[in-house]
C-alpha cells in the first residue's frame, strides 16, 4: 500500500514537472529553448509537406548519423594526435539508463486505457443520441469539419495547430481582458441559441451550464 502511494506520488511529480516545462515552452519563458522546439516542429512539418514520411525519417537519421560519426572520428583523430586517452566521446550518454520499468509501463498503459475508455464512452453517447442537443452539436461540428477538410489537408491543419499552440497563449496573456470579454459575449449568444433549440425540441430540455 505504501509502495503504491509512493509510486503514485512519484508519477504525479513527474507529470507536474512535464506540465511545468510545457507551460514554460508555450509561454516563451525561455526564448532560446522555445525557439529551438518551435523551429524544429515547423521544419519537420514543412519537410513532411514536401517529402514522404519515410524520406523525412531517413534524411533525419542520416543527418544525425553524419553528425555523430563525424564527431566520433574527429575526437579519435584528436586523441591520436595529442596522445590522450579520453575514451568514447559519447560514453556518458551510452551509460544513461533509458529503459522503462514494468511499473512505469503499467502506469502509462493504465493512463492510456483510461483516456481510450472515456473517449469510447463519449462517442457511444453521442452517436446513440443519449442527449439530443449534444448529438446535434457534434453533428454540426462534423459538418463544419467537412468544409475544413476540403480546404486544408491534415498536415496543413497540424502546421496551423502547432503555430497556434505556440502563439495563442502569449497573445491571450497580453490581451486577456479583451479576449475574455469577447468570449463571454460569444458564450452568451451560443447559450441563447441552444436554449431556443431545446425549447423547440421535445425531450431535449435540460439545464444549461
Amino acid at each position: 500500500m505504501m509502495q503504491a502511494t509512493a509510486d503514485s506520488t512519484k508519477m504525479d511529480c513527474v507529470w507536474s514537472n512535464w506540465k511545468s516545462q510545457a507551460i514554460d515552452l508555450l509561454y516563451w519563458r525561455d526564448i532560446k529553448q522555445t525557439g529551438i522546439v518551435f523551429g524544429s516542429f515547423l521544419l519537420l512539418l514543412f519537410s513532411l509537406t514536401q517529402f514522404s514520411v519515410v524520406s523525412v525519417v531517413a534524411y533525419l537519421a542520416l543527418a544525425a548519423l553524419s553528425a555523430t560519426i563525424s564527431f566520433r572520428i574527429y575526437k579519435s583523430v584528436l586523441q591520436a594526435v595529442q596522445k590522450t586517452d579520453e575514451g568514447h566521446p559519447f560514453k556518458a550518454y551510452l551509460e544513461l539508463e533509458i529503459t522503462l520499468s514494468q511499473e512505469q509501463i503499467q502506469k502509462y498503459t493504465d493512463c492510456l486505457q483510461f483516456y481510450v475508455n472515456n473517449t469510447l464512452k463519449e462517442l457511444r453517447r453521442l452517436f446513440l443520441v443519449q442527449d439530443l442537443v449534444d448529438s446535434l452539436k457534434f453533428a454540426v461540428l462534423m459538418w463544419l469539419l467537412t468544409y475544413v477538410g476540403a480546404l486544408f489537408n491534415g498536415l496543413t491543419l497540424l502546421l496551423m495547430a502547432v503555430v497556434s499552440v505556440f502563439t495563442l497563449p502569449v497573445v491571450y496573456v497580453k490581451h486577456q481582458a479583451q479576449i475574455d470579454q469577447y468570449l463571454g459575449l460569444v458564450r452568451t449568444h451560443i447559450n441563447a441559441v441552444v436554449a431556443k433549440i431545446q425549447a423547440k425540441i421535445p425531450g431535449a430540455k435540460r439545464h444549461t451550464e
